[in-house]
């Protein structure tokens, strides 16, 4: 049986211990209440900045001659001759001789031609003379006779026409042996590149045999398609109007200036775009990079200007209105008159003021009035960079 000892000893401690505790717990002074703190959304923001802009319409395509010419023989014979230009790729000059068929009978021709048109002109002077001696002897048979009227057969005059008759048949017929003569000739009708030649030196041709075939080098076409809401950006349909050309040659980005002409005036029935046609002069002009036919090229045609317009990224346009952050750093929306929608941006021309802030950060619950606070963090990050580089 337990001692009074023992069982007393325990409850002491135990008593002991709660007094210990109770008394640090006394000690122990309750927290200092903080106040409630709020954290505003950040946000990033855009000064507006309207100012005038150029509007340009954006359009493809391809490079091609605005004249092309099929040389085709005009007369028959062989190839004698052909110029080292006559070849695919080859340069030539306005008026030069790009080959040659033999002229051996077309100069015989001619000089046939000539002696028949001598013959002729040796007859009707004879003639003349015959008719004029006609006439001086009915003048003295009219002065001793009565007034008689003669005939055109005792004058000559059908003989004279005869022979007028046959003098200028025999001028054509010069005239038809020089040309014939000169067709000899295959001349370039322009200056031009040669695309392609289909005879070579010592055949055979005949009226209506191809030659070759030669492109102008003097002006270059472009047709541009155009969608048909894409046409109320652009002055006058687009003619006249200048446009950017640009292409990759080489691995570099090259530019041409043009200008459109001419609309080709009816909608096409797949694409149902409108074609404009742009014209460059002297393509091949610049020997280091010419603008070659063929060529696949982007455009910009100029279009309408604005007065006042500012480009905002399409997103941060909602309903018709962007969201702005007002003096007292609270979101304020409003509303924007927009004109215009490219690459994920808009133009918009009403409703915002030079100076104003707008809001480029995405917000999860945007109402009207709710307080935000700015974003300095790029400003300080600009300004520690500058720094850096000026030490």
């Amino acid at each position: 049986m337990a001692s009074k000892k023992q069982i007393l000893l325990p409850v002491a401690v135990l008593l002991g211990g709660l007094a210990t505790a109770f008394a640090f717990s006394a000690m122990k002074q309750p927290p200092e209440e903080k106040p409630e703190k709020v954290i505003h959304p950040l946000v990033e923001v855009q000064p507006v900045d309207m100012a005038p802009m150029q509007l340009m319409v954006d359009s493809y395509g391809l490079v091609t001659p605005k004249y092309s010419t099929e040389l085709v023989a005009q007369v028959s014979g062989q190839l004698i001759a052909l110029s080292d230009k006559f070849v695919k790729g080859g340069f030539v000059s306005q008026g030069e001789t790009l080959a040659r068929i033999d002229p051996n009978d077309y100069e015989a021709a001619l000089i046939e031609a000539e002696a028949s048109l001598a013959q002729a002109h040796s007859a009707l002077e004879i003639e003349q003379a015959q008719a004029h001696v006609a006439k001086t002897e009915w003048q003295r048979i009219k002065d001793n006779a009565q007034s008689t009227i003669p005939s055109e057969l005792y004058l000559r005059k059908p003989q004279l026409a005869e022979k007028l008759a046959r003098f200028k048949a025999a001028q054509a017929s010069v005239k038809r042996a020089k040309r014939n003569l000169e067709r000899t000739y295959i001349k370039a009708p322009y200056d031009a590149i040669i695309t392609s030649r289909s005879l070579s030196l010592g055949s055979v041709v005949n009226p209506g045999s191809t030659l070759g075939v030669l492109n102008a080098t003097s002006v270059a076409e472009i047709r541009l398609p155009v969608a048909d809401h894409e046409l109320r950006y652009l002055r006058n349909n687009g003619l006249q109007a200048n446009v950017s050309l640009s292409a990759k040659v080489a691995g570099q980005a090259v530019t041409w200036q043009g200008k459109i002409v001419r609309s080709e005036g009816v909608v096409d029935n797949k694409s149902r775009m409108t074609y404009l046609v742009a014209q460059v002069d002297t393509p091949y002009a610049d020997h280091a990079q010419p603008l070659r036919f063929g060529t696949y090229l982007t455009a910009k045609i100029e279009g309408i200007s604005v007065s006042n317009a500012m480009r905002i990224p399409r997103h941060l346009i909602r309903d018709g209105q962007v969201a702005l952050l007002d003096q007292n750093q609270k979101l304020t929306f409003k509303p924007v008159t927009v004109i215009r929608e490219v690459d994920g941006y808009a133009l918009a021309t009403e409703g915002l003021i030079d100076g104003e802030q707008l809001i480029t950060s995405a917000l999860e619950y945007p109402t009207q009035g709710m307080q935000l606070r700015l974003d300095t963090a790029p400003a300080l990050a600009s300004d520690t960079q500058l720094a850096l580089k000026e030490e």
